[in-house]
């Protein structure tokens, strides 16, 4: 598999709500995270974004992303993924109960990778904006 489509395998994997155990045969052992968004302030690690991501879909069943762009930088061991994240607050669990509303929120994953494998991913994405859409801020 090229890195290419390990890449776009673990945006698959990780939107569509796979978890770490969906997403690892993607990434180095010990895998970073980083995004600068007070939501995920505490999350360093691909596997707890991943158990993150699966977690945000008990509170937003139907949620789901429209890829925009995804690009592989061979130079320099990159992929990007641009999308959109669609959903509604119909389910348990999240800070509040059900709101019923919905949010469309803009997102990126960069991925770096080390070898075959995801190194260390940064997911730019404005925390406030989606979760002010759900009812949540």
């Amino acid at each position: 598999m090229s890195r290419f489509e390990a890449a776009k395998a673990f945006f698959e994997a990780c939107e569509t709500g796979k978890g770490w155990d969906g997403c690892k045969a993607f990434c180095q052992d010990g895998a970073t995270f980083s995004c600068q968004a007070d939501a995920l302030a505490d999350t360093n690690t691909l596997a707890d974004y991943a158990e993150w991501m699966k977690g945000l879909l008990t509170p937003v069943p139907d949620g789901r992303y429209v890829l925009k762009a995804f690009a592989f930088d061979e130079t320099h061991g990159t992929a990007v993924a641009a999308a959109e994240f669609h959903g509604t607050q119909t389910g348990e669990g999240g800070p509040v109960p059900p709101t019923g509303r919905s949010v469309v929120s803009d997102y990126a994953y960069v991925m770096h990778f080390d070898g075959d494998k995801i190194s260390h991913m940064t997911k730019i994405w404005n925390d406030v904006h989606a979760l002010r859409g759900l009812g949540w801020a």
